[in-house]
């Protein structure tokens, strides 16, 4: 049986409404695909707590993480990963890519010319919608 992880990411906004993307480093899993910043859910913890300890590890900064606005269920080959996204604001520092090869600000009607990984789909799908709205 896979293994089934719980997963957060963040969709971070700056003042011109550009969101934050990150491009998985040649030494992860998936590498060279983009995705929003975040990781494992750790035993105890709720998603706001998990999102705010990752973005502090991955980017260096402080953030505070809003309602849960997207869930997704993705089987990859070797693991099913569940992705809980939520909005989040910076309120301390400037993200820095210490784990990926970068950090990109996107608008978001031009999120979907990036390659994303594939739990991440359906969250950019979903961002783009309602911005069309």
């Amino acid at each position: 049986m896979k293994k089934h992880i719980h997963v957060v990411a963040a969709v971070i906004g700056n003042e011109d409404g550009e969101l934050l993307c990150a491009l998985r480093s040649r030494q992860m899993s998936l590498p060279n695909v983009w995705e929003f910043p975040g990781g494992k859910v750790e035993d105890g913890e709720d998603y706001q707590a998990a999102l705010e300890r990752e973005i502090e590890e991955e980017l260096h900064c402080t953030i505070t993480a809003g309602d849960v606005f997207h869930t997704h269920t993705h089987d990859y080959e070797k693991v099913t990963v569940t992705l809980h996204c939520l909005h989040a604001t910076i309120t301390n520092g400037t993200p820095i890519a210490s784990e990926h090869a970068k950090l990109i600000w996107m608008p978001t009607e031009q999120l979907d010319s990036l390659l994303w990984a594939p739990a991440d789909i359906p969250a950019v799908e979903s961002l783009q919608a309602a911005a069309v709205r």
